[in-house]
């Protein structure tokens, strides 16, 4: 690959954060394309440039691979994940040429952030029909299990386990002294789903020289694709808004049900602080304000959480997230840890650090906070999504039409005239009608529209403005429609439905959709 040096770039973000960018196939295009940098973003300050090719996701070559896959691999590294970006002229020159550009990968070098402190790490696999992807080494007479024959893109090597990792933990329990049959015989015995510690050869000969004794308490989280989350509220004047229950001394058949035990949040209100700061009905809370609550009462966690004050955070996990800490026999709380000593790049207002106060909000200001889109989403009916899209051949842009009262479409905010942005992701404004309509219709029984008001379209649109969801902001959660009903609601559903004739079948096909193959793109 001489000439055709790719940056290479290690991108930290916060929870619940993006890396500031979003990552597309294009039409006709070559190449997964860097597109919709955020300005101030980590991706941006970091070096990356609107057109740039990905070419690597934690060393493994992308080039070529389907678009959906590559965007899992960099969602299951977590926080932190390490690019390999060529410019575009030089990719596009490269291509031309018939250069390999999976040649021998550059020394990485840590972009964005501070080099990354030596930790080691958590992985977890869950095993498909092909096998996990790895191979366990020992030699004769020398201590030490360690990771060979990694599979280019398989499980264990998406997963983070690298080529001479050693082996410490398996499912929370020290190998070090295991013979290699044995660990072979527990990986067998572990069944879908297995979680390892292991260590890297730089990191292992760091804590030897110290002398420290390395555990699942000094690993980082990057690598693990499910993620505790950071509720961090203000109370309003009905407080946070859901209920707490403990599921601890209930039964362990009930808890089974369940799939759940400890102190668990229920009954979410709508638009409440708890509601939009992301809290999920179900989810388990782990810590107040990052104490740890198992072992203490349902009266004690209570009252720590209104000793909080006006604001609180918690770390709650959801059942996937629980069940993946607890097969490795790890705190989530070692997750907030290390979310307090991360580097992230700064946002944007922390590069810019305003010198000067934010002013109180005028009449025209509070007008300009409204030019939003909506993002709506719905599940299908019997009688479909309950709306027409309008477009005019040999024309770009499609417009909402025939909105059906209380339907699908109508529950989640899409009101009559508002422009199509994006159907579950893709941008629309420039498809034509059938290919809208084919969105829509692949899109199966559940649609995801990013739609805008006809008059904020125009103004956004005049102002030169790109309309995507960025412009939605930290507030997205308000905007996100949902076919959430309650069983008032749904039994009203019903009985309009059951007193309303079948439309045609060729009408309810226009009102079917998702995304295109000849373009997607991804926030990441």
């Amino acid at each position: 690959m001489a000439g055709y040096k790719p940056k290479v770039i290690s991108l930290t973000k916060s929870p619940g954060h993006s890396f500031g960018f979003y990552l597309r196939v294009e039409q006709a295009v070559d190449g997964h394309l860097i597109r919709c940098l955020d300005m101030g973003g980590a991706a941006e300050l970091a070096g990356m440039k609107d057109g740039d090719r990905l070419l690597r996701v934690n060393g493994t070559f992308v080039d070529g691979l389907p678009h959906s896959e590559v965007v899992d691999m960099v969602r299951i590294s977590g926080v932190s994940v390490t690019f390999h970006i060529l410019e575009e002229a030089s990719y596009l020159q490269a291509k031309e040429k018939g250069v390999n550009l999976s040649g021998p990968q550059n020394t990485p070098v840590t972009s964005g952030g501070p080099k990354q402190a030596l930790k080691p790490k958590l992985c977890y696999l869950v095993k498909p029909s092909s096998g996990f992807g790895f191979s366990i080494r020992s030699v004769k007479g020398d201590p030490g299990l360690f990771m060979t024959e990694v599979t280019e893109g398989g499980v264990a090597d998406r997963a983070g386990v690298s080529v001479n990792d050693r082996l410490l933990e398996i499912n929370g329990v020290n190998v070090e002294d295991s013979t290699h049959d044995e660990v072979v015989d527990t990986i067998k015995l572990a069944g879908g789903s297995i979680m390892f510690l292991l260590v890297d050869e730089e990191t292992d000969r760091h804590y030897q020289n110290q002398g420290v004794k390395i555990g699942a308490w000094l690993a980082t989280t990057r690598y693990l694709p499910h993620k505790p989350c950071i509720i961090d509220m203000t109370k309003g004047p009905d407080g946070y808004g859901f209920l707490l229950k403990e599921y601890n001394n209930i039964g362990k058949a009930v808890c089974q049900i369940l799939q759940t035990a400890g102190h668990v949040t229920v009954d979410i209100d709508r638009g409440s602080p708890a509601g939009r700061a992301g809290l999920k009905e179900m989810d388990r809370l782990v810590a107040v304000d990052g104490k740890e609550v198992d072992g203490r009462s349902h009266e004690q966690v209570v009252s720590s959480v209104k000793e909080s004050g006006n604001t609180c955070c918690l770390l709650v996990v959801d059942k996937d997230t629980d069940h993946m800490y607890k097969q490795g026999k790890v705190s989530p709380l070692i997750f907030l840890e290390e979310m307090k000593d991360s580097n992230s790049p700064p946002s944007y207002r922390e590069a810019l650090k305003f010198p000067v106060p934010v002013k109180p909000a005028t009449p025209v200001q509070s007008r300009t906070e409204e030019l939003k889109p909506k993002l709506c989403k719905m599940e299908k009916a019997s009688a479909g999504y309950g709306f027409h899209i309008n477009g005019i051949e040999g024309m770009s842009g499609h417009t909402i039409k025939e909105v059906v009262k209380s339907g699908a479409a109508d529950r989640a905010g899409v009101e009559e005239d508002d422009v199509l942005v994006e159907v579950n992701g893709v941008n629309a404004e420039q498809s034509s009608h059938d290919e809208v309509v084919e969105m829509i219709r692949s899109s199966g029984s559940s649609l995801e529209m990013l739609v805008a008001n006809k008059s904020v379209y125009d103004r956004l649109k005049a102002r030169g403005v790109v309309v995507t969801r960025l412009l939605l902001g930290e507030t997205s959660h308000a905007q996100v429609h949902s076919a959430d009903t309650t069983e008032e609601e749904e039994e009203r559903r019903e009985e309009e439905e059951e007193g309303r004739e079948a439309k045609p079948a060729a009408e309810r096909e226009r009102t079917t959709s998702s995304s295109s193959e000849d373009s997607f793109d991804e926030r990441l």
